[in-house]
């Protein structure tokens, strides 16, 4: 017997969607905070000093969180192929903008400080911001075009077809939920910025940042709850009528896809789901109410449950969908018939065992060694800072 053929081909499938929702988990829980700090910059640091601390707070750690960002990509290419470019397809001329977007991010690190013109650099401040609010409010628009249904379509080849032109993809993402649900991610990154600044800072800059983080904690926790209604009672959801064969092809064509009921449906189906959303309706509460309380690291520890709980809301309501398609249902893209092969799978979950705890032990490292606050006094005296 080969040795992948012991763990089945469903069930390599189902571990894989798992680690990629591990993957875009971590992503948001490290890089979030970047994106949020850089979002609250030009608000929470009024003098060049104290937007030097708030900078100096992500710079030694943002090109490491940002390979949560690589390997979710480098996931969804090598384990799920047809989601790959169905998404990337679709979503191009966004998937640039966000990308246009953190190239800011190391760029304006490294010229901001280049001269000692204040407009120049609080030119660099803005283009932080950008760097920052931009991807946020993009990936979360995303999420709700996801929930939604995208409007593609799978030739017998399956190759997607969007109809429309290139400007126009892009337009028609801009829906009313789907904004919603940018404003929700926006607003939840900012509350985790916020949070890590207040763990980081002192003084001024963590008055600030508390205040504008309490502020937008608020507008996260009614964002989502408006979103939750939206999702029960105004949105039909996807519904599998037959299915691929156990263990079957890659091919989305093979499974019968009908619209209709709702989504939250499926929290009758597996109520332990429930989880999800009271984990992020909890930690995002525990999170403002510890921004407004003066709390540090219990606030950032109760930032990091809410973002956990709202992803994996998506995720479980979802499943098995991955990609529905508003066009063409049955072209829908699920766990069971958008992976790799069993032994691409196989493969690479062996490798994955082996670097992930590297990648984590690493990490905490890290944090270790650089935990403590940034002080104003530090930034001023060390020509090395940012």
């Amino acid at each position: 017997m080969i040795l992948h053929d012991f763990i089945s081909f469903d069930i390599l499938r189902v571990i894989w969607w798992v680690l990629l929702g591990v993957l875009l988990i971590g992503f948001a829980l490290t890089d979030g905070f970047d994106m949020g700090v850089g979002a609250l910059l030009p608000f929470v640091g009024k003098s060049d000093a104290e937007r030097r601390v708030v900078i100096n707070t992500i710079g030694p750690v943002w090109e490491g969180n940002q390979v949560w960002f690589i390997l979710g990509g480098g996931a969804i290419f090598a384990a799920w192929p047809p989601l790959y470019a169905v998404s990337f397809s679709g979503f191009y001329l966004a998937m640039f903008t966000v990308l246009a977007a953190l190239i800011l991010r190391p760029v304006g690190f490294k010229y901001r400080s280049k001269r000692e013109s204040a407009a120049w650099r609080n030119n660099w401040d803005w283009a932080l911001f950008v760097g920052g609010a931009v991807p946020a409010l993009i990936f979360g628009v995303a999420v709700g075009n996801v929930l939604l249904g995208v409007p593609f379509e799978l030739t017998d080849h399956l190759m997607p077809l969007y109809p429309g032109n290139f400007f126009m993809k892009f337009i028609k993402l801009l829906s009313p939920f789907a904004l919603l649900a940018g404003v929700v991610s926006l607003s939840m990154l900012l509350m985790h910025g916020a949070a890590w600044l207040t763990l980081k800072t002192e003084g001024a800059v963590q008055m600030r940042a508390r205040t504008i983080g309490s502020v937008a904690g608020l507008v996260a926790l009614v964002t989502y709850a408006l979103a939750g209604v939206w999702l029960a009672f105004g949105i039909p959801a996807y519904q599998m009528v037959t299915e691929a064969a156990a263990n079957g092809p890659s091919n989305p064509l093979l499974t019968e896809v009908v619209r209709g009921g709702s989504w939250l449906d499926a929290y009758a189906v597996r109520p332990w789901i429930v989880i999800a959303p009271i984990m992020g309706f909890v930690g995002i509460a525990l999170a403002t109410l510890g921004l407004r309380a003066g709390r540090e690291v219990s606030t950032l520890l109760f930032s990091k449950l809410g973002i956990t709980g709202v992803i994996s809301s998506v995720g479980l309501t979802m499943f098995p969908f991955i990609l529905p398609s508003s066009l063409q249902p049955s072209a829908s893209l699920t766990v069971w018939d958008a992976s790799s092969s069993h032994l691409t799978l196989f493969v690479m979950l062996v490798c994955a065992v082996i670097f992930m705890p590297m990648i984590l032990a690493y990490t905490a490292w890290v944090y270790k060694v650089l935990w403590g606050k940034v002080t104003t006094e530090e930034i001023t005296s060390n020509q090395n800072s940012y």
